[in-house]
């Protein structure tokens, strides 16, 4: 498998006087998570269609799994899975008949097989004999990304695959992801849970009013937005005012005989803040390391405290 899944160079596409997006560019490793955030209205799902062949752009390359989304859509759609945000079962049939439907379409060799294993490992065996319209939502969500494994496609698209999961549910979902990735298949995750990026993803874009605004690991992006301090709890209210006088850059609570201490968080500055105190013969009885979270990033990146569910 080439080292790059997905290329795409001076992507563009605007509805009317409505730029959606604004000549973006990034490529996807193969065998990785790659997770695109961004506010309602962003532009997340545009991005999803142009990639999977569902939309065309009006400008710019876009590359998946080595062939041309334009002129070679046949080799695109054969290398792709596709879970969409809302889960595309058919109701009339049972969660083994949606599985071996698709299975009949991909023509997979050995269907029972492969089937089988799916309704396994998404823990539906005991529901497979029954109607698809008997499930609950989280049972359909997962009956939907068993179908899009049908086939073993190389690239997996997930548009916010654990949206109405219960948290086990939820757990569950992110093991598999990690295991199809350990098994070499790249994934291309949406999703309004910035902790599941966080989790997931081995690299992270935001997008916003149609321009990549951010890129990197969760990490990096994290070091981006300042805010990363050090909190020392104190025994009492004498060592507190003692430790307030030496580090006098922090900011107190009397409530709580905590300082809260700007910090980069790395192993030296928080040697030289223990040594600093030492000399002064202090001891906090708790120390931490507090560092901006992914939606720290998201509201300074584009002024939205979280991502959104609805798709634009």
């Amino acid at each position: 498998m080439e080292s790059t899944a997905i290329a795409v160079a001076g992507l563009r596409k605007a509805y009317g006087d409505k730029v959606v997006l604004d000549g973006i560019d990034f490529e996807v490793a193969s065998g990785s998570v790659f997770s695109m955030l961004g506010p309602n209205g962003a532009g997340k799902t545009t991005t999803v269609n142009v990639l999977t062949t569902l939309l065309g752009a009006d400008a710019g390359t876009v590359r998946v799994a080595g062939h041309d989304v334009v002129t070679q859509t046949r080799q695109v759609r054969a290398a792709i899975g596709v879970t969409g945000q809302f889960a595309a079962v058919d109701e009339l049939l049972t969660g083994r008949e949606n599985l071996q439907l698709m299975a009949d379409l991909k023509r997979v060799g050995d269907a029972d097989r492969v089937v089988s294993g799916l309704l396994e490992r998404f823990e539906l065996t005991e529901a497979a004999p029954k109607m698809a319209s008997t499930y609950s939502g989280g049972m359909r969500r997962k009956l939907d990304l068993a179908m899009t494994l049908v086939g073993a496609p190389k690239i997996i698209f997930l548009d916010e695959p654990t949206t109405g999961l219960d948290p086990r549910s939820r757990r569950t979902m992110w093991q598999i992801v990690r295991e199809l990735v350990a098994d070499g298949t790249t994934i291309f995750l949406t999703t309004q849970y910035l902790d599941e990026a966080d989790q997931l993803a081995d690299r992270i874009v935001v997008l916003d009013q149609g321009h990549l605004v951010a890129e990197g690991t969760p990490e990096q992006l994290k070091r981006q937005v300042p805010g990363t301090h050090v909190r020392l709890r104190f025994a009492d209210q004498p060592r507190l005012e003692a430790a307030a006088r030496i580090l006098p850059g922090a900011k107190r609570d009397d409530q709580d005989l905590s300082l809260r201490v700007p910090s980069d968080g790395g192993s030296r500055s928080l040697r030289d803040l223990l040594d600093r105190l030492a000399e002064h013969s202090l001891d906090a009885e708790e120390f931490s390391v507090h560092t901006p979270d992914l939606d720290d990033v998201f509201l300074a990146l584009t002024g939205h405290a979280t991502t959104e569910a609805n798709a634009e």
